[in-house]
């Protein structure tokens, strides 16, 4: 008697197996899809890959609270957070489409189509892109047209039946007839049940077993081993698996080939220019820097922050290759003659040399996001006197390669005390390529968002009435001076620390275009205690402080407040980042015992 219990059984277990294949396959067909359009963006210039473009869009379109959490959250690791998550997003999409197109292969068409479109709009309204909207469509066309490709073929693959064999044999010794339909072997053919098997052709169906038994009378066993279709659709259960394997080699296969292509064209062509430069010697050198300006206290912020650990917030998901070989800056607007200068036109000017402190508006308090170098460029002030500009403009437009746009002060850029500049150089070597590579401006006093555009290609002298900047539109305010600020860089916050020992209480603090004059120290809300500075380099730089301290048992609370050289003392209010900067007083608790 024959057991027929296992057939829906069966049918559900390739049925699972069926969705998990397809789920591979919109994988699959999607890093084909993903690979050739970053292989076409790669070849094109100026033209940005769908995946940047929708992360672009991303980053343009987030709200500020998400913003500064994400900030806040994932500091300077934002963006491959954000990144891997365009990713991993459109990797769960395509296998849901794959899976889903085994039955329904227009609707998954269908997704992956729809995902296409958001990826064209992406890629024609990047603001970073700086090709013809036409150029700037094929990469997500390319992925619109291979990612169909690739996955009707796949799921083609999984929905074509096996191919069976009919077979005729003798069945034993009392030379029983056997007729049987049989799934084909691997080779798709049948599978011999014994070395004299007859021929065999080719017929989709059920499996069928006709026998004689030994009481001579005849038995038709109907064993339904295995279906060629599920029951209520027309998807077979057996499927050529033979097909299928062919089809994702050969997806897989223009996946590799996109990335070969990517990675060969993918690089940088500033890096490499950038290797060659010889800077210019500086008209005016900065001093040498006194030893009296840095503390030799272990754990404190060095004074000067090496490129490889300064800051980076910027909202270039990509850093933008902007070779020196056809570089121009063009200074225009409300002047009298309009200029147009080559990277080396810039590095024939007059050059000086200044030691000055970065900060980021994103800080939090007792944040990182401050940093100190020593910058080589083109005082701003001659640019802009050369130019000649008209009465009634107050602010400078800047934009960068890759369309952010920030407006400055006019006054702050003339101003002959603050050393405004385009500078070429950072910490002595040209500027790396994530910190503004060929040219960025560097303006003491004020917040990056206001005045450190990297990779800067244009400056226009205008109004603050005429125009909006990029973070002006977004809840910032339009003018932004530094805030005074002081932070605490040891002991750590939840620091173990030894009673009977005089514990080093030190850090930072900075009120660039004014300069520190005190630093207070207090412990628990106790009475305000005096720092030792170090000297001061320059109003526009940090000055590192130090406090001696003796604990007692327990647990304390540490607080540090600075006072700028206006008289003006940091005020304990805390607020957020939005509108202008934070402000509050960094505090650590420690315990000493």
């Amino acid at each position: 008697m024959s057991d027929t219990s296992h057939g829906p059984e069966r049918r559900r277990g390739a049925s699972r197996h069926r969705w998990i294949l397809g789920g591979a396959a919109g994988l699959l067909a999607g890093a084909a899809a993903v690979a050739v359009s970053e292989a076409l963006a790669a070849l094109l210039t100026g033209v940005t890959s769908p995946l940047l473009a929708v992360g672009n869009r991303a980053v343009d379109a987030t709200p500020r609270p998400l913003k500064e959490f994400a900030i806040r959250t994932f500091g300077e690791n934002d963006k491959p957070v954000l990144i891997g998550g365009v990713i991993v997003t459109v990797a769960l999409l395509a296998v849901v489409a794959g899976a889903v197109g085994v039955r329904r292969p227009r609707v998954a068409l269908g997704a992956f189509l729809v995902l296409s479109v958001v990826a064209l709009v992406a890629a024609l309204t990047d603001r970073s892109a700086t090709a013809s909207p036409l150029l700037c469509l094929l990469p997500a066309l390319a992925l619109m047209a291979v990612g169909a490709v690739a996955l009707l073929l796949l799921l083609r693959a999984l929905r074509a039946p096996a191919r069976t064999a009919v077979t005729s044999r003798p069945s034993g010794p009392t030379g029983t007839a056997v007729a049987e339909h049989a799934p084909t072997g691997r080779a798709g053919s049948a599978a011999p049940s014994s070395p004299s098997a007859p021929d065999t052709v080719s017929s989709p169906g059920p499996v069928h077993q006709v026998e004689t038994v030994e009481d001579g009378k005849p038995r038709i066993l109907v064993r339904d081993l295995l279906p060629a279709h599920v029951e209520g659709d027309d998807l077979p259960t057996a499927f050529d698996r033979r097909k299928f394997l062919a089809a994702a080699a050969a997806v897989g296969a223009v996946a590799v080939a996109g990335g070969a292509v990517r990675q060969t064209f993918g690089g940088s062509a500033a890096a490499g220019e950038r290797a060659d430069i010889t800077l210019p010697k500086p008209g005016a050198p900065t001093p040498a820097l006194a030893s009296g300006t840095s503390l030799d206290v272990p754990g404190i912020t060095p004074y000067l922050t090496p490129n490889k650990d300064f800051y980076r917030v910027d909202t270039a998901l990509s850093v933008p290759d902007v070779p020196i070989d056809g570089y121009t800056l063009r200074i225009h607007g409300m002047v009298d003659k309009e200029i147009e200068l080559t990277y080396e036109d810039l590095l024939a000017r007059r050059m000086i040399e200044k030691r000055i402190t970065l900060t980021c508006v994103s800080n939090p308090v007792g944040g990182k996001y401050a940093g100190n170098a020593t910058w080589l460029g083109v005082p701003i002030r001659d640019l802009l006197e050369e130019a000649g500009v008209q009465d009634g403009a107050d602010a400078v437009k800047s934009t960068s390669a890759d369309n952010m746009t920030i407006g400055t002060p006019l006054g702050a850029l003339n101003d002959p005390e603050r050393d405004a500049i385009l500078a070429v150089a950072m910490n002595g070597e040209p500027l790396p390529l994530a910190h503004g590579f060929p040219v960025r401006m560097v303006v003491p006093g004020l917040y990056g968002y206001v005045s450190a555009t990297k990779w800067v290609v244009d400056i226009e002298v205008t109004r603050f009435a005429d125009f909006k900047a990029y973070w002006s539109t977004r809840g910032y305010s339009v003018k932004a001076p530094i805030k005074t600020a002081a932070r605490i860089d040891v002991p750590k916050s939840f620091a173990q620390v030894r009673t009977g020992d005089k514990v080093p209480v030190a850090g930072v603090a900075w009120s660039q275009d004014r300069g520190i004059r005190s630093v207070e120290v207090r412990v628990d809300g106790g009475a305000w205690e005096q720092a030792t500075l170090a000297d001061q380099d320059n109003i526009d730089t940090w000055r590192q402080w130090v406090w001696m301290w003796e604990p007692q048992a327990g647990t304390h609370q540490l607080e540090v407040r600075a006072t700028d050289d206006t008289g003006y003392t940091q005020t304990d209010k805390r607020v957020p980042i939005a509108p202008n900067g934070s402000t509050g007083w960094h505090s650590v608790n420690v315990t000493a015992g």
